[in-house]
């Protein structure tokens, strides 16, 4: 008998241990790319050209990022990628504030104040998830054009807020749906009215959905470089656009080490919200699905 145990131990710690060689690897795979920018964008030019590019740098030097963020050229312009940093900074902001709160005021009148044609609705609302981007390139500019907010950073949080609804709002109906709708009607018995009610009893449970609301809204708009190349000017293009007119403006020698500088910078604030949350979107993601 013992031996059994013995051996069905051994198994199970063996194909733990294969699991894990497996998660490591594919974790290994996925991070090359990532360290493989890293190092490429602390190497001086002459350390690069030789075509050591998965190599340690010899000599680190912070010159390329200082120079992708002030000094390279997006265009016809050469004053780095730092001004449209701030410019995405600008846009995420007040694009994911005003899609998470509004998500979060569709989700509960979806769920604790339905009326005749609330599924009818929320369908329709789920059917702007599905909706590729590039065909409502051309309806979403008449639409900025004749609210006069055409290659302004105001249009392209407008553009965001309307595109990141449908999710936000399927977010928190599928969370709010699990709330006890007693606790709603009891606060109505009571005289309480809609906002007091969404201020008093669901805003205080709603953390987790709220973090998953603002991590997928600030990546999504982050990332975005369609509407972004579509709907700016030179003055207000988030950074993605920019890094791309960076890596493609020729000015003599490839500077392969400033582009991954960019490419680092462009990506650094996405990848500190997922390291630090990501544990917490994942959580948010699974809090609601008890019902609905």
């Amino acid at each position: 008998m013992d031996n059994v145990i013995r051996r069905r131990t051994f198994g199970a710690r063996l194909g733990r241990a294969l699991l894990y060689a497996v998660l490591l690897l594919a974790a290994l795979f996925y991070l090359l790319p990532l360290a493989v920018m890293l190092v490429t964008s602390l190497k001086p030019l002459a350390e690069i050209t030789p075509g050591t590019l998965l190599s340690l740098p010899q000599e680190p030097t912070l010159g390329p990022w200082t120079k992708a963020w002030g000094e390279a050229c997006t265009g016809m312009r050469c004053e780095g990628v730092g001004v449209y940093f701030f410019n995405s900074i600008a846009i995420v902001v007040p694009a994911v504030l005003i899609s998470t709160i509004i998500g979060a005021l569709n989700g509960y009148a979806l769920t604790k104040w339905r009326f005749k044609g609330s599924e009818l609705l929320f369908a329709l609302m789920l059917f702007g998830c599905f909706i590729p981007f590039q065909v409502v390139l051309l309806p979403m500019a008449q639409t900025l054009g004749w609210l006069g907010l055409s290659s302004s950073r105001a249009g392209l949080i407008l553009v965001h807020v309307v595109f990141g609804i449908a999710f936000t709002t399927l977010f928190f109906r599928n969370f709010y749906v699990a709330v006890p709708t007693e606790l709603v009607s009891a606060a109505k018995l009571d005289g309480a009215g809609f906002f007091r009610i969404f201020w008093r009893i669901l805003l205080p449970v709603s953390a987790p959905i709220i973090v998953v609301s603002v991590i997928w809204q600030f990546t999504q708009i982050w990332n975005d470089f369609l509407f972004g190349v579509a709907f700016s000017a030179h003055d207000t293009q988030p950074v993605t656009v920019a890094l791309n007119n960076l890596v493609n403006t020729s000015t003599g020698a490839r500077e392969y080490n400033v582009d991954m500088a960019a490419a680092m910078i462009a990506a650094l604030p996405t990848l500190i919200v997922y390291v630090l949350a990501g544990k917490y979107f994942v959580r948010g993601l699974t809090a609601g699905s008890v019902k609905g």
